[in-house]
């Protein structure tokens, strides 16, 4: 017997954990240079260049991300992910002083959205390179931080960052998104952080990125002889808005976890269950998975769930709470499977969160954005 592997390219109430050792951001300058396995990088496109560029049809038409790598193991498990230090965490931003009150619905967080972007290299007028991931705002000291899967930001075949990259928090039905569907409104990417072994070496064992955003902007979409015009407001920082999730590293690789996101694409078998359009969510407990040698990975926890492509990059939340829709960021949807070979997937696997993630979060949450120019 063997698992398959696939991976996510775009996209894929709480129980109140003990022993979370309070943490802060701190320790690097706003702009200070990063260690050397963090790789920091601007974006390419300017801020304005790129909301622009995702009018209401090409928000409509853009795919889930998926490159249809297909890795397989021999049943070999994967390493046994142990902490190489002592846990840590840092509060979620954006708590309701409430009780917490047991639900038998999910209260869905309002820091998880979709990003858009399109390929490196290619036509940005090509609807091919129109492309989505999930994602999710996190705790960061200028509170202008996104959390997402490392593929979701970079394109390890062209060797660079995507284009044209938004971060839309709450977003909701496709069809419609700019008539009150991007509530919070729409954060561009200014920063890229990613670890050296994603971007040199493709290892997705450190397949997670921390994106600085600007401050957002509401827009306003109407079509004057068939061409897009926009009017634009300033609504300030994402964490104000939306607040932010915690980080944690170092936990044990069986914590019970919700995963959230949009997935859209096909199953192996060519169902196609979900749309995009709307957040789902799954619960379990992780545990280490398989061995990917394709994805030269080894250190993957997850947990049964159907996610499809469209869920990468969005939330694996540990000690999540429904009456504040926050909890601690443990993982990022990574890589689906298809564990017992009926072409379905029902698994998702995130990378271990180790003290190397902790240090490109740290790098990221110290920079500061500010308006777009």
């Amino acid at each position: 017997m063997y698992s398959r592997a696939r991976h996510i390219a775009i996209p894929l109430a709480g129980l109140l954990a003990t022993g979370l050792a309070a943490g802060t951001v701190g320790g690097t300058a706003a702009n200070a240079t990063p260690p050397s396995d963090v790789v920091s990088k601007n974006a390419a496109t300017p801020a304005e260049q790129a909301v622009q560029f995702w009018t209401p049809d090409r928000i409509k038409r853009a795919a889930d991300y998926d490159t249809n790598l297909d890795a397989r193991s021999n049943g070999v498990k994967g390493v046994n992910s142990t902490p190489d230090g002592p846990p840590g965490s840092v509060p979620p931003i954006g708590e309701e002083k409430t009780k917490t009150v047991k639900s038998k619905q999910v209260n869905l967080p309002n820091t998880v959205g979709r990003v858009f972007f399109t390929l490196p290299g290619s036509n940005p007028a090509n609807p091919a390179s129109w492309r989505y991931c999930s994602a999710s705002s996190v705790q960061g000291k200028y509170r202008n931080l996104v959390a997402t899967s490392a593929h979701c930001v970079y394109d390890t075949k062209k060797d660079t960052f995507y284009d044209n990259w938004i971060f839309i928090p709450s977003y909701w039905d496709g069809n419609n998104v700019w008539e009150g569907k991007a509530p919070y409104g729409i954060y561009a990417a200014k920063t890229f952080n990613a670890h050296d072994d994603f971007v040199v070496k493709e290892d997705y064992d450190y397949d997670y990125a921390f994106v600085n955003v600007y401050n957002g902007i509401k827009v306003k979409w109407e079509k004057v002889n068939d061409k897009w015009q926009w009017t634009r407001k300033n609504v300030g920082r994402l964490g104000d808005n939306v607040g932010g999730q915690g980080f944690t590293w170092n936990r044990s690789t069986k914590a019970n976890v919700f995963s959230f996101g949009y997935p859209a694409g096909e199953h192996p078998d060519g169902d196609k269950p979900f749309t995009g359009r709307t957040m789902k969510w799954c619960y379990g407990k992780t545990a280490p998975m398989p061995a990917a040698p394709k994805y030269n990975l080894q250190e993957h926890i997850g947990l049964k769930c159907a996610f499809t492509a469209g869920a990468s990059g969005g939330p694996l939340l540990f000690s999540y709470k429904n009456s504040t829709r926050t909890g601690y960021l443990i993982g990022v949807n990574s890589v689906a499977w298809d564990t017992d070979g009926n072409d379905r997937y029902d698994h998702i696997s995130s990378p271990y969160f180790n003290t190397d993630t902790y240090n490109v979060y740290k790098a990221a949450a110290n920079r500061w954005t500010g308006n777009m120019p």
